[in-house]
């Protein structure tokens, strides 16, 4: 009796093995959701796998921050042993301070939400640390100082009170500075600037706006009945996006303007790659095949440039990926 049943005993174990892979199956191939949730879309899903990674790479993220300053700590040891002991004070003497006047104006408090004012203060951060160290610094203002952006600063970086070099103002830059010697950079202008006058002050519109607030800058500029002008971006550089850039890239472009003298070098020194900068004349000189082959919605001459294409544009491939342009 024992024997006739003992089949069964072996059996019954693999038929619910069966039952548990196939309800397995099942699972994986159409994953469960919760009554009233909306199905995830590829786009979601996308964003959520790049989440995923990007906590990930965490380490790696932070272990390439710590060679990093294992290598400029080496670096600066072995200047220290190159020299007579007196580094410092001999870089300080090659410095060749500018009565150029650079001014961050922070009137914009009202328009952002804390995710850009906290852009906006990163970036207010680069500048300040990019003066310091520039060969030839400017006089740093920093202007309508307050609202969210101070309260950031305070929560965040409480070490912004004790920064040298940079006059930081609750005053708006037009109770400041005589009227006669501003100059609003804004994209928006017809004037484009060709060289720098040290006399003057420049100020660059300190607003993270994703392009939510078209002109505003240019329209505060002829309030005031202040001169405006843009960057001679146009006339040497060649871009796949909009030619509206961060505070510090037109902070860090006059800084190495100011080195160089060279607006083009300036330009492709600061320039990041993700902008797809190409020299102008680079961009004129291509095929009318080349126009052919521009990415749908890709405007060559929607900055009144001369020229219709793009020879170093990014083109689509194969599989329908666009390839890095390649900064020349």
């Amino acid at each position: 009796m024992s024997s006739e049943m003992l089949p069964a005993s072996i059996e019954s174990p693999n038929v619910e093995e069966k039952l548990g892979t196939s309800d397995g199956e099942e699972e994986r191939q159409e994953p469960r959701v919760d009554a009233g949730a909306e199905p995830i879309s590829k786009r979601q899903l996308k964003k959520l796998m790049k989440q995923k990674q990007w906590e990930e790479q965490r380490e790696q993220r932070k272990e390439k921050r710590k060679e990093k300053r294992k290598r400029k700590k080496l670096e600066r040891r072995q200047l220290e042993s190159n020299s007579d002991g007196n580094d410092r004070k001999r870089v300080r003497r090659d410095v060749a301070r500018s009565s150029l006047r650079l001014v961050i104006d922070c009137s914009f408090d009202d328009l952002m939400v804390l995710k850009d004012i906290k852009k906006l203060h990163k970036q207010i951060q680069r500048c300040y640390a990019e003066n310091r160290r520039a060969s030839h610094p400017v006089q740093f203002y920093l202007t309508s100082h307050g609202g969210q952006l101070k309260k950031n600063m305070d929560e965040n970086d409480q070490g912004w009170v004790n920064w040298k070099d940079i006059h930081i103002k609750s005053e708006h830059y037009s109770e400041l500075i005589k009227k006669e010697d501003l100059v609003y950079l804004t994209s928006d202008s017809p004037n484009v600037l060709k060289d720098l006058d040290e006399s003057k002050a420049y100020v660059i519109g300190g607003l993270v706006d994703h392009n939510h607030h078209k002109g505003l800058t240019f329209k505060q500029a002829t309030s005031y009945g202040i001169e405006h002008a843009q960057l001679p971006l146009a006339d040497f550089v060649k871009m796949n996006s909009r030619k509206v850039l961060a505070v510090n890239h037109v902070f860090e472009i006059i800084l190495e303007f100011l080195e160089t003298r060279d607006w083009q070098e300036a330009f492709f020194t600061i320039l990041p790659q993700r902008k797809g900068a190409v020299p102008a004349h680079k961009a004129c000189e291509s095929s009318p095949q080349d126009h052919q082959s521009l990415p749908e919605g890709w405007d060559s001459a929607s900055e009144g440039e001369s020229c219709r294409d793009n020879p170093d544009s990014p083109q689509k491939d194969e599989q329908g990926q666009q390839s890095s342009p390649v900064l020349q």
